[in-house]
């Protein structure tokens, strides 16, 4: 479910992309709320995805483009040979640690997106099969992906949600406000 996201101050870009960032962190952070660490790392379907396994996903995928635009590695390295770890919690890994993880990650976001002299700012795309050669994008480019990213996994974690206990988006919103 959207949340209401607060008009930006005038001519403040980053505060607007910074705040969809956050309105869909929301959305994977409340698809948590109230489930025990065995509901956390269930998978409902057969797919691989737990809300265990979306919620270290998405902080590490953040994690790793704001290391990109720094020009600093990844603190995970993904290849093809470890991919599908990214969307399990292994093992003493928990809920707990990686929504703390997490908001680490999402202080450092905005602290280096607020510190840029621009969005307009490029850096290369590493040489990873799945990029294009000799790639660069912007500052604004990884904004506008950590926002579409971070959606397509919230509406997962919605359904897988919904899967396990019957709690909708609607539901989980009232149980945030209230608690």
């Amino acid at each position: 479910m959207v949340t209401h996201v607060a008009a930006e101050a005038q001519g403040d870009e980053r505060g607007a992309l910074l705040a969809f960032i956050e309105e869909q962190r929301g959305g994977v952070r409340r698809a948590l709320l109230g489930l025990t660490e065995e509901q956390a790392r269930t998978r409902p379907s057969p797919s691989e995805l737990s809300l265990g396994g979306l919620l270290k996903h998405v902080a590490e995928v953040e994690q790793s483009w704001i290391a990109r635009a720094k020009q600093e590695p990844p603190a995970v390295r993904r290849d093809e040979s470890n991919w599908h770890e990214c969307f399990r919690l292994a093992e003493g890994e928990t809920v707990a640690s990686q929504l703390a993880y997490w908001e680490q990650v999402a202080a450092e976001t905005e602290k280096f997106i607020r510190s840029a002299p621009s969005l307009d700012e490029t850096f290369p795309l590493p040489p990873d099969p799945w990029f294009p050669p000799e790639g660069r994008v912007s500052l604004r480019w990884v904004c506008l992906h950590l926002i579409r990213e971070t959606a397509r996994h919230a509406g997962h974690a919605d359904i897988i949600r919904e899967s396990l206990d019957g709690k909708t988006a609607f539901e989980l919103v009232a149980l945030e406000q209230a608690g």
